[in-house]
């Protein structure tokens, strides 16, 4: 028997599970992945869209993808548990869970996430949301990336608008409300790996907690709950390559520890990928 190469590209070292049965995997997280507590969750939310995509059961391509941050995924092994709730004629649903072992040595569940995948079929199509007006990637300079982050080191970002504050003063945004939370950079992996469905899950966790931005204190903050719409087909993102993404995010409303934004990953080409919302916990 011929072995099976183990993955030379990070991000798809990160992806890799072990099968035990039909509904249950083994996997861990990676260090080229690391956050300030734990992994990346675009990586987590990542590898069960993968997950999916690799399933011989699967039907059609993903459409959606909703993963809840039930509790902070500690550093090391987890086992993922799916199972396919409802399969209809063209819609699939699913359903996964991730647990961890924790100190205590209780096994408890750390991740939720229900997803749908769909037989995509040819109609009318319309987009009401078209890419705006941005300088081209190669003319700006690429991001400094802070110490201690390591899954920032993994892409190549170009900032456009709406970048971190450069004092953390506490000063609210005077920009419109329209403007005030807004961001928008260039982002492409940084090794040249190329767009599929993993990767863009993971590239609509791009954005840091816009409360940052829409007032100039840093505030501990991290996301609860994010949704994921995606928008192309295999094909449309085949031919994205390894090229940049032009990301945007906009926070809605912040009140009483809790936030939504919303983001949009466009190619360079001016197609709509896919569209994120984010809620997102933060401490006073």
């Amino acid at each position: 028997m011929t072995p099976i190469p183990e993955p030379t590209h990070p991000f798809d070292a990160a992806l890799a599970l072990t099968r035990q049965d039909a509904c249950r995997y083994l996997g861990s997280t990676h260090s080229a992945w690391a956050n300030m507590v734990g992994p990346f969750g675009g990586i987590t939310a990542a590898t069960v869209t993968q997950a999916i995509l690799d399933h011989s059961e699967c039907l059609g391509e993903p459409v959606s993808l909703t993963v809840n941050f039930a509790a902070a995924i500690a550093n090391g092994p987890f086992e993922l548990n799916l199972r396919i709730a409802r399969t209809n004629r063209s819609t699939q649903h699913w359903v996964f869970e991730i647990l961890q072992t924790q100190k205590d040595g209780s096994v408890e569940s750390v991740f939720t996430v229900t997803a749908m995948t769909a037989a995509r079929r040819e109609t009318w199509s319309a987009n009401d949301l078209p890419m705006p007006k941005a300088p081209p990637p190669e003319s700006l300079e690429a991001a400094n990336i802070p110490q201690g982050v390591e899954w920032l080191t993994r892409f190549d970002m170009r900032g456009v608008s709406g970048g971190l504050p450069q004092t953390w003063d506490g000063a609210e945004s005077t920009l419109s409300s329209e403007e005030a939370s807004l961001t928008q950079l260039w982002v492409r992996d940084r090794a040249g790996r190329a767009m599929d469905f993993a990767a863009l899950t993971a590239f609509a966790d791009i954005f840091y907690p816009r409360v940052w931005v829409r007032r100039a204190k840093w505030v501990p903050a991290g996301t609860v709950s994010m949704t994921v719409y995606f928008h192309a087909d295999s094909a449309q993102l085949s031919d994205v390559g390894s090229g940049f993404l032009l990301a945007q995010a906009r926070g809605q409303v912040f009140r009483n520890g809790f936030f939504d934004q919303s983001g949009c990953l466009w190619s360079e080409a001016g197609v709509l990928l896919a569209t994120t919302h984010q809620l997102v916990y933060y401490k006073e």
